[in-house]
């Protein structure tokens, strides 16, 4: 696409030849234009141009594939115009091809696959050895100022050296350091020919003075590379054609990001954008550009001023608009081709291939003639912020014209940026309940940071350390002094607005935040007027607002310019206000449904079981629920949507319709296979397995005390566990609002709670879960509940269902505990190992240093010996009068065993060296600074044995 429409385009136009186009698959014909652009595209014909006079650049070469479909064109273009086929190859090696990369090895493999193009077409180009016009940028570094001594001639005169001095002090300066510069380097014109000349001399006379034969050997080795990339820099080309590579801000060292911004101001934010002004410099007047690029410069605020330095100095003569998916990049791209002259009013052809997957897809479609647009650049001018958006419709455009920019009815505002996340960000439930704003406290504080796409409501996760009015993090700061954080828009924080993702795959979702709340740089806020909060938020949360993001930030970012720009209609309907209301309400209830919502109160299960005492009427209860929530949180979204497609009479272009998937609260489905395929992936599709494991997650909360069946909410994280609980004449009592009362479970003691595969202990998790769901559901179902829970879970043949939760709780447990609180287990899995030797669950906000010791003697020692007594119990099964089925089975077991005997043994060398040192840990430091302490322990082994290393803690 890109030399046909470029090369191809600067050949046919003055010599129209439809034999040779059509040989052209990737050629796109010239839209139909008005006259009097028309009449300007004429005059730019050029009937003499003769093939010879082409030069063709690429700037970013590498191993030479655009060059080498740039002779395949040229060929054709010298055949069509009469000359022999074997002059040919010569010549366009010779007079046509031009490339420049900074890598030597791209360039030695640029060059061969000229050669072997060229040998295809003449076989005797090697003996020919055409002088061929591609470098590989060198440096000038080490040459040194005795080498440029010798260089200028001592026999010219005074003048005449002065001149010449300056021509070789520009080229060793100018290309100092070339490599990390490379084509973006302004190179001007000098007098090649006086310092060819020169190097010739030097070349036929040899002194015999050992220091000019040094000198000599330095500037015959360097000077003529410098020279011919100088030459190739310092020219003008009819067609620059290259993808160009692609670096951030954030990959450039100082030295070259000073000269971008020096040199580039208006390209600076990345180095395919500063590719393309160099292009445009390299190329001639009223010539071709033609690139392969990112397609962030059509849209983001960064490149604003880029954008407008195009529509008012070139004229974009086609373009495909590939989008994400090509080659497997995840970013958006784009391929153009650009005139160097401004033709007012000049329909370009777009070719819009966003919405297909793949190269291959989008190959296919290229063909397609439903996808080819017409726009002009003075359409775009119009549009805030100016974004090439070709494929707008009137209505959209006349939205634009006639609304207000959203800047102008709300701040839209990026937050702090901590300048270290880790040091200053939690999830709220790492911390101590007692020191977070949500609970009273003064240190932590609740913090948008963006999240999974997400509507209405939710993604409340993290909590900011702004203790004495952010203090510490507004005095956050380099070695050197510099500040290290970026505590901006500070008198916007703890507002009520709305909240959004800044970075997202997926679409934009906005969600309300009540006061409270600080916000970074991940999520940006809204803030407007009390009475148009509710107004703003529906027209966000509206289907019409993917058609102004799409223009105004169709890439992975939805930035604070961006979305000021979208245009705003306020329109006065109360049914908007309602709606809206409605949605927070029922999107709030489905976030604080989980106990990962610092509002969480019961579990589901057991808010919706009513009258029922069995388990899967709660389950059918609460799936009901959801899904009369989900239904009428999509109808809502559709009448909103149909409301707002109206006000903005975007009717012939959307319909209120709302596709499940991208209805944001849980669906509870019964199992995987009734999962329809267009929700599989899902973020918000539970099935009955997914919500009897989160029961089970609730039981374990109410063991430890941090839930209650006697108390709703968070009960005990951190702080004094007496002043929540107390143990009076072996019953567990609550504090409650009314006062103290029996709790109805039976909380862990001492913050151990052991995993085993057998009846080892009367106070394992089985048991204790056992009776947590008697107490929960009533005895007289107890059996019932736990099959349906065994079933749930895959209870194999032969298990009974005490066995199927066992094994879940051995196995997958902790795995679904982690995943659930995203890497920040706050049970923590003391596990000897593969052989399930050993395990056991503490509660994180309990642990004191004595917790390890009392892991170690009140329950791993304890298991040692019923593992001992278990082996003696079997070998006189072994030894009896048994089956031999009988007896294999108890040496199967057994031998599981002793390997489980050896795996505690070593594991208790492990604890009992931790378990000596009684760790402290700070809850403030987080999940994983604490869990760290007690993995990779090392374990002395005696002089000169190297220690082993060892994970007290299951591996997160």
């Amino acid at each position: 696409y890109m030399v046909e429409n470029s090369l191809g385009r600067l050949w046919l136009e003055s010599h129209p030849n439809e034999e040779l186009k059509a040989q052209w698959e990737y050629y796109l014909e010239e839209a139909e234009q008005d006259p009097e652009v028309q009449k300007q595209l004429d005059a730019l014909k050029d009937p003499n141009l003769n093939p010879e006079d082409i030069k063709v650049l690429d700037p970013a070469m590498g191993s030479g594939h655009i060059l080498v479909y740039a002779f395949d064109i040229l060929y054709e273009i010298y055949l069509s115009a009469g000359y022999s086929e074997r002059e040919i190859p010569t010549l366009i090696l010779e007079k046509n091809l031009y490339g420049l990369d900074i890598d030597d090895r791209a360039g030695q493999l640029a060059t061969f696959a000229l050669l072997m193009k060229a040998r295809s077409k003449n076989r005797r180009i090697f003996r020919i050895k055409p002088k061929m016009n591609l470098c590989s940028i060198q440096e000038s570094n080490d040459i040194p100022k005795e080498a440029i001594e010798y260089l200028v001639n001592p026999k010219e005169t005074e003048l005449e050296k002065h001149i010449h001095r300056g021509d070789v002090e520009y080229l060793i300066e100018v290309f100092h350091d070339a490599k990390e510069y490379g084509s973006i380097l302004d190179v001007k014109k000098i007098d090649f020919d006086a310092l060819e000349k020169r190097i010739e001399e030097i070349r036929s006379n040899v002194p015999e003075d050992l220091f000019e034969l040094q000198y000599r050997e330095i500037i015959l080795e360097k000077i003529p590379s410098l020279i011919q990339q100088a030459k190739i820099m310092s020219q003008k080309y009819d067609v620059v054609c290259t993808n160009p590579p692609y670096m951030g801000r954030k990959g450039m060292n100082p030295n070259f990001s000073n000269y971008i911004n020096d040199k580039y101001p208006d390209s600076k934010s990345d180095l395919f954008a500063v590719f393309m002004e160099c292009c445009v410099e390299f190329t001639k007047k009223n010539k071709f550009t033609s690139m392969l690029t990112q397609n962030s410069w059509m849209f983001l605020f960064s490149f604003h001023s880029l954008r407008l330095k195009i529509y008012s100095n070139f004229t974009m003569i086609n373009m495909i608009h590939l989008g994400y998916g090509t080659f497997g990049a995840d970013f958006g791209t784009t391929t153009f081709v650009l005139r160097k002259l401004n033709i007012r009013d000049y329909n370009a052809l777009y070719v819009r291939l966003v919405d297909y997957r793949n190269i291959e897809e989008k190959d296919k479609q290229y063909f397609n003639k439903e996808n080819y647009m017409l726009a002009s650049f003075e359409k775009f001018r119009l549009i805030p912020g100016k974004p090439i958006a070709y494929w707008i419709s009137d209505n959209v455009y006349s939205a634009f014209l006639t609304g207000k920019m959203l800047l102008n009815v709300a701040d839209i505002k990026q937050g702090l940026k901590t300048g270290d996340n880790d040091k200053f960000m939690r999830i709220w439930y790492e911390v101590t309940k007692e020191k977070t704003s949500i609970f009273g406290g003064f240190k932590w504080y609740p913090c948008n940071k963006g999240g999974d796409y997400r509507k209405w409501y939710g993604n409340n996760n993290y909590v900011l350390n702004w203790e004495n009015d952010g203090y510490e993090l507004k005095n956050f700061r380099h070695s050197d002094g510099r500040q290290k954080s970026r505590p901006q828009n500070l008198k916007y924080m703890f507002r009520e607005g709305l909240t959004y993702t800044n970075i997202s795959s997926s679409k934009f979702g906005v969600r309300y935040c009540s006061d409270g709340f600080a916000f970074d740089a991940a999520g940006s806020m809204i803030f407007t007027s009390k009475e148009r909060l509710y107004y703003l938020l529906g027209l966000l949360s509206s289907k019409i607002i993917s058609v102004f993001t799409s223009i105004l930030s169709p890439t992975m970012s939805f930035e604070v310019g961006q979305i000021s720009l979208i245009p705003y209609i306020e329109h006065i309907n109360p049914n908007i206000d309602t709606l809206v209301a409605e949605n927070i309400n029922i999107s709030r209830k489905d976030w604080d449904s989980f106990e990962t919502s610092w509002d969480f109160k019961n579990h589901p299960l057991l808010t919706h079981k009513k009258e029922a005492d069995i388990l899967e009427g709660a389950f059918n209860n609460w799936s009901a629920f959801a899904n009369q929530q989900f239904n009428q949180l999509k109808a809502n979204e559709e009448e909103l949507n149909r409301i707002f497609i109206e006000i903005y009479g975007l009717q012939d272009e959307l319909t209120p319709y709302v596709d499940d998937k991208d209805v944001t609260i849980t669906r509870i489905y019964d199992s995987k296979e009734e999962i329809p395929e267009s929700m599989k992936g899902n973020n918000y599709v539970l099935t009955r397995e997914d919500v009897i494991k989160s029961f089970i997650s609730y039981a374990v909360g109410c063991m430890f005390g941090r839930y209650s069946l006697d108390e709703e909410g968070l009960i005990y994280a951190g702080g004094d566990f007496d002043d929540k609980f107390r143990l009076r004449d072996g019953q567990w009592e609550i504090k409650t609002k009314e006062g103290w009362k029996k709790s109805r479970v039976n909380i862990v003691e001492h913050n151990v709670i052991p995993i085993a595969d057998g009846d080892y202990f009367e106070d394992d998790i089985l048991e204790r879960f056992v009776e947590f769901v008697k107490v929960s559901f009533g005895e007289e179902t107890l059996e019932e509940n736990l099959d349906y829970i065994a079933e749930t879970l895959g209870r194999k043949a032969n298990e009974t269902s005490r066995q199927t939760i066992r094994r879940y709780f051995l196995k997958d447990f902790y795995k679904d505990h982690v995943r659930t609180y995203k890497k920040r287990p706050i049970y923590w899995l003391f596990d000897s190992g593969r052989q399930n030797g050993f395990k056991a669950l503490i509660y994180m906000h309990r642990y004191n240093p004595s917790t390890v010791a009392r892991v170690r003697t009140d329950y791993l020692h304890s298991l040692q010996k019923k593992y001992e007594a278990e082996i003696n119990h079997l070998d006189i099964l072994i030894d009896s009068d048994i089956s031999q089925r009988e007896k294999a089975a108890a040496r199967k077991k057994k031998e599981t065993i002793l390997k489980q005997i050896e795996e505690c043994r070593l594991y208790d060398e492990a604890i009992a060296h931790v378990a000596n040192q009684r760790i402290e840990i700070d809850l403030d430091d987080g999940v994983k600074v604490n869990y760290a302490k007690f993995q990779g322990v090392e374990i002395p082994q005696g002089k000169g044995r190297k220690p082993l290393k060892a994970d007290l803690l299951a591996k997160i």
